[in-house]
């Protein structure tokens, strides 16, 4: 099939010497000036559709990766997108937000009060914030399992909120508290959290989050991944070491999909720990795999607390 464009301009510098001697001056300049205009028009048009082709993104693909941990691979058209589809006029948020600083110290205020931090958090209403300035990429629902930790909860909730909302996430903080003093049930709890927070919002993804581990750097993205992931790499606990090769606890992030596939936690550990290996182990029967962002910034502290009652190792974890 011939390309038209070249032979309409061709027909144009013709009329216009054909004419020439017919049309003033002014218009004769006009003429070639458009048709020149066509001309370069197209040959830029031409040359930038080649240097598209030949652009390579996966250099960058390979940098993001590795600074933020976040795994840049082609997405199966079987799975969902990771990207929040709510309609919307305001632009997607970076990927990597402006409001990011990196590794912060961190400081803990015995003094610091639950009015303290809502005062110091006046845009989110009820445990939930939006950006306002740009559309969010992932709706994440925190879920925190909790009893008989305010002092925790406090200094978690004083850092988590700035840490989400420089993120430029939507997010929800749920507290899923179990009452009386029987023996603690950390999964049954997160599993409790999951559906209900379903119940109030369609949210893309959940993090399972103890309440006593505080990320210290921001660029830890509490985004899901196509693949289950797991935050914690590193903690001043264990050295800001893995705490051991298979550990996949204190907090991970999946999506609804991810997490309904591998029929979420098992309700039957009570006590501490357990339930946490069990999930990985889930994960691996699904023929998912866990992704990690680096240890560099992956990296927790966690808050000083005897063991609890009714939180005793669990004897068959």
């Amino acid at each position: 099939m011939y390309n038209l464009r070249p032979l309409l301009n061709c027909d144009i510098y013709a009329m216009a010497c054909k004419l020439g001697k017919s049309l003033p001056q002014k218009l004769k300049l006009l003429l070639i000036v458009v048709s020149l205009g066509s001309v370069l028009t197209w040959i830029v048009v031409h040359n930038m559709q080649d240097l598209l082709r030949d652009i390579n993104p996966q250099p960058l693909a390979k940098t993001l990766q590795r600074w933020v941990g976040v795994q840049m691979v082609p997405r199966d058209p079987h799975c969902p997108p990771l990207v929040s589809p709510t309609p919307t006029t305001r632009p997607l948020c970076p990927f990597l937000s402006p409001y990011l600083r990196g590794a912060t110290g961190l400081k803990f205020d015995a003094q610091l009060t639950l009015e303290q931090v809502q005062r110091n958090n006046p845009k989110v209403r009820e445990g939930r914030y939006e950006p306002q300035e740009c559309h969010p990429v992932q709706r994440v629902a925190i879920l925190i399992p909790y009893r008989n930790r305010e002092r925790h909860l406090q200094y978690l909730l004083e850092h988590l909120h700035p840490f989400l909302q420089r993120q430029l996430l939507e997010y929800g903080i749920y507290i899923i508290n179990q009452a009386g003093k029987g023996v603690f049930n950390r999964a049954k709890l997160l599993n409790v959290g999951f559906l209900e927070s379903l119940k109030e919002h369609q949210w893309d993804c959940f993090i399972f989050h103890d309440v006593d581990l505080v990320p210290e750097n921001d660029f830890n993205l509490y985004l899901c991944d196509h693949e289950p992931k797991h935050l914690v790499v590193g903690r001043n606990a264990t050295g800001y070491k893995l705490h051991y090769k298979g550990y996949f606890g204190g907090a991970t992030a999946m999506t609804k999909e991810q997490f309904t596939r591998v029929n979420g936690f098992s309700n039957r550990y009570w006590g501490w720990g357990g339930e946490d290996d069990d999930l990985r182990i889930r994960v691996q029967l699904q023929k998912m795999k866990i992704v990690r962002p680096p240890l560099e910034i992956a990296r927790y502290t966690m808050t000083f607390h005897t063991r609890d009652h009714g939180n005793e190792v669990n004897p068959v974890r």
